[in-house]
């Protein structure tokens, strides 16, 4: 698949393999971040031949800009086997305080991970590529795509290598290398949107005071700062100040920084011996599609949003989880290829919601003006006191809230999440959901018991409910509801696997 054996050169001085290249059922991910490893993992855990491609030397970086997983992506760690290890790296957080006066109580979250979980984003992918590389993902380091052409059979990547150029081949490419992602220019798509924030600091330091609270941010008049843990010792600063808008290369100390601390939170807890610093600009971005042809879109390539509510990696994992599997079906000829259009259809949405809510948080956070504030109070006040307002806001932070569209006619459960359910015999769902596999939850008695057989057996599961639940479940691998009956017979059941598992 790589290009790189018995290869010859052609006129161009690209090295290719001997004859013309086959995508046969491979898979090419480009971008090693924690949406390219969950996916690449995925793929290779399900059996299909896979290699993620990435530009810089094989080199997990301390530098994080993500600092929390959201109970969503818990969840779908939870079904891969990694959820209690990162737990336990990293520190769960239950209240959370915003604007100085609205507290987000986790608490009653309906899910076994009620809570944040403050854990750099480098711990995530380390975690993530060692389970990429037990499955067998083929990695591709100091590799850049220079273009890619696809045509009906498979999709040629152009690389560039320190030994020269390559062509690769693979039946499906997924772009998971962020803003700027080479994937998307490939294909023509634009990235339309705007830099919300400029001049946004950042820096790693050491604190001589250590804050009260897991993760502090503060907004005072026109200085908004956030601090959070590495674990070890380090804290990761994030500031702004709406006076002090200058260039990404604008020279920066740590002078500045402790003076935007100082205005937030009203004191910069000593703050001394920066190993980084760095000036960016947070955009709101979305690609308007996420699949042209054999190649995705997926994470912050697909769509990038502004730091509040720490809601980008978690959205790129949760984009993972739902194409993974759609893929592996296809190439092991168990569904059409038309289910993988079913990606764009649920996650675009998605994301164009993350952009709506991190973006109001932002501009809440940034308010200034009378009426701005006014409306800042008046919705801090619906959260505090108004049930539905609340659900909703968490449920969407969270990732927990979203649920996909279903088809007409369909039972009402068809596209919500389902909850980490008990089951029968002791187990649980997200244990069921390990490897990839569907789940077919019937009820324990008063119906013909199902098994799955022979030819369904390596992608289904069949477990009953712990209780005395009625319903019939078909849950997918990502953890949400396929098909759903209340009174289902044998023969429904298989119609349902025959449409869904194949």
């Amino acid at each position: 698949m790589n290009g790189s054996s018995n290869a010859t050169s052609n006129s161009t001085g690209i090295a290719r393999t001997q004859g013309t290249p086959a995508a046969g059922r491979d898979v090419i991910v480009v971008g090693s971040g924690p949406t390219g490893l969950l996916l690449a993992g995925d793929l290779a855990a399900a059996g299909v031949p896979v290699t993620l491609v990435e530009k810089r030397p094989h080199k997990i970086s301390n530098l994080s800009r993500a600092f929390v997983l959201h109970a969503r992506t818990l969840e779908q760690l939870d079904a891969r086997g990694l959820a209690d290890g990162l737990e336990v790296a990293g520190r769960p957080l239950q209240r959370l305080r915003l604007f100085g006066r609205l507290t987000v109580d986790l608490a009653t979250l309906p899910s076994r991970f009620n809570h944040l979980l403050v854990i750099p984003q480098y711990e995530v992918e380390e975690a993530l590529e060692r389970r990429a590389v037990e499955a067998g993902v083929v990695f591709r380091h100091e590799t850049q795509v220079t273009g890619l052409v696809q045509d009906a059979d498979g999709v040629t990547v152009r690389v560039r290598t320190s030994a020269g150029e390559e062509e690769l081949r693979a039946a499906y490419v997924v772009g998971t290398d962020g803003m700027r992602s080479a994937v998307r220019e490939a294909i023509g798509l634009p990235f339309p949107g705007q830099s919300v924030i400029r001049s946004v600091v950042l820096a790693d330091v050491r604190l001589a005071e250590q804050p009260e609270d897991l993760l502090t941010v503060n907004t005072v008049g026109d200085a908004f700062a956030f601090i959070a843990p590495f674990g070890d010792g380090w804290y990761r600063i994030i500031g702004w100040h709406r006076g002090r808008d200058v260039p990404d290369s604008e020279p920066l100390d740590l002078e500045e920084i402790k003076e935007i601390a100082r205005l937030a939170l009203g004191r910069d807890y000593g703050m001394h011996d920066a190993r980084w610093m760095s000036r960016f600009h947070s955009d709101e971005r979305q690609a308007p599609a996420y699949r042209v042809g054999r190649v995705f879109l997926a994470g912050d390539a697909a769509h990038v949003h502004t730091p509040a509510g720490g809601q980008g990696m978690n959205t790129g994992l949760q984009d993972a989880a739902n194409l993974g599997w759609k893929l592996a079906q296809v190439l092991h000829g168990h569904a059409e290829d038309t289910l993988l259009d079913t990606y764009e259809a649920e996650r675009h949405p998605v994301g164009k919601e993350v952009l709506r809510s991190s973006g109001g948080i932002v501009r809440l956070a940034m308010a200034k003006r009378p009426w701005t504030l006014a409306l800042r109070a008046a919705l801090t006040t619906a959260f505090d006191h108004v049930a539905p307002v609340r659900r909703k806001a968490v449920g969407q932070i969270t990732g927990i809230g979203y649920r996909y569209p279903a088809p007409r006619g369909a039972h009402r459960l068809v596209g919500a999440r389902v909850p980490d359910v008990a089951l029968a015999g002791g187990g649980r769902l997200y244990e069921a959901l390990r490897g990839g596999r569907f789940v077919l939850i019937t009820p324990d008695s008063g119906v013909e018991p199902y098994e799955a057989g022979p030819a369904r057996k390596d992608r289904l599961t069949v477990a009953h409910w712990a209780g005395t639940r009625r319903t019939t479940l078909l849950v997918r691998p990502d953890g949400y509801v396929a098909w759903a009956s209340d009174d289902a017979g044998r023969a429904d059941i298989e119609a349902a696997l025959a449409a869904h598992v194949g």
